[in-house]
């Protein structure tokens, strides 16, 4: 027997309800959204124009970038309207489009973010073959890979979400249509819903985020037979991916590795996660990577030359 969808539209209570606080966090949220677009499209940019970038991990870096900036597109333009509007609200439809993209992007960033763990461990612990593991056809079997696990993880989240009878109240607790706060309007026992939403969101960043403090340990373990120069090379790139490692996959965890519930906190560490790690990525990257920072300011000076002539 099919389900009864009653509700066409959801109403977004968002962050806050304060007109003075809704204007702060406007202001606040459209400089954050700026910084991330104008970060990650830099890093793309810089990448794809500097032949001296041209290795696996500038690729996947690329392509995280990219990641980023569609994800966080998926979110803060909406956000940045409510914040604005007396009423917040978005179509059935567009709720289940937005929980599909924002899903799919973070999805496919988790197993990315996996793609470039190996690619630091082959490229510190086995760097005389390093090039010929990490070839180009090996860099783009591991990217479709992401692509087709986020894609996965986020049709399993749309299926059961869309299937769901909605009969009742329409009122969401949060900025963003999300599992745990559609789940709890859903006029129907979501026990066996919430497992599996555990199962493919929680379980695996908790297992993606073990497998890789367990290989930067290996990582690290190895440098004891690199020269200093090589260490302390080596130790700033994965100072870096370690600490976007922590930046996405803590809050994740704590949101998603839990039974069908929500907590006033969900929405400060929803914010986190889907609005300012997407702008802290570049940043982070930008400013702990020489090599990075050297391509961009070759880029520029390129581009003042070009323009004076």
């Amino acid at each position: 027997m099919a389900h009864s969808n009653n509700v066409t539209e959801f109403v977004l209570l968002g962050l806050t309800q304060d007109p003075n606080g809704q204007i702060t966090l406007f202001v606040m949220f459209l400089l954050i959204y700026i910084v991330t677009m104008l970060g990650n499209l830099l890093i793309v940019v810089t990448v794809l124009a500097s032949p001296s970038l041209d290795s696996p991990m500038y690729f996947f870096l690329a392509y995280l970038s990219l990641m980023d900036a569609v994800y966080s597109s998926a979110i803060s333009p909406k956000l940045l309207i409510d914040l604005l509007s007396d009423r917040k609200t978005i179509s059935f439809p567009a709720c289940m489009g937005q929980l599909f993209v924002e899903h799919l992007f973070g999805g496919a960033e988790v197993f990315l973010l996996v793609a470039m763990a190996l690619d630091r461990y082959v490229a510190i612990c086995k760097p005389l073959h390093y090039l010929s593991i990490m070839n180009r056809r090996v860099c783009v079997l591991l990217l479709m890979v992401t692509w087709v696990g986020g894609f996965v993880h986020s049709v399993v989240q749309l299926v059961f979400m869309s299937g769901l009878p909605f009969c009742g109240p329409n009122v969401v607790d949060h900025f963003i249509c999300d599992m745990y706060p559609l789940l709890e309007l859903a006029c129907t026992d979501t026990y066996f819903i919430g497992l599996t939403v555990v199962a493919n969101g929680g379980a695996i960043c908790m297992v993606v985020f073990i497998l890789l403090f367990i290989s930067y340990g290996f990582i690290l373990n190895s440098l004891k037979t690199h020269g200093q120069e090589g260490r302390k090379k080596a130790l700033s790139t994965c100072s870096s991916h370690v600490t976007v490692v922590v930046l996405f996959f803590v809050p994740c965890i704590f949101v998603y590795v839990r039974p069908v519930s929500t907590l006033p906190i969900d929405k400060s560490v929803s914010v986190f996660f889907t609005v300012i790690t997407p702008m802290l990525n570049p940043l982070i990257y930008i400013l702990r990577n020489s090599e990075m920072k050297s391509a961009m300011k070759k880029l520029w000076c390129r581009k003042l030359i070009t323009d004076q002539i």
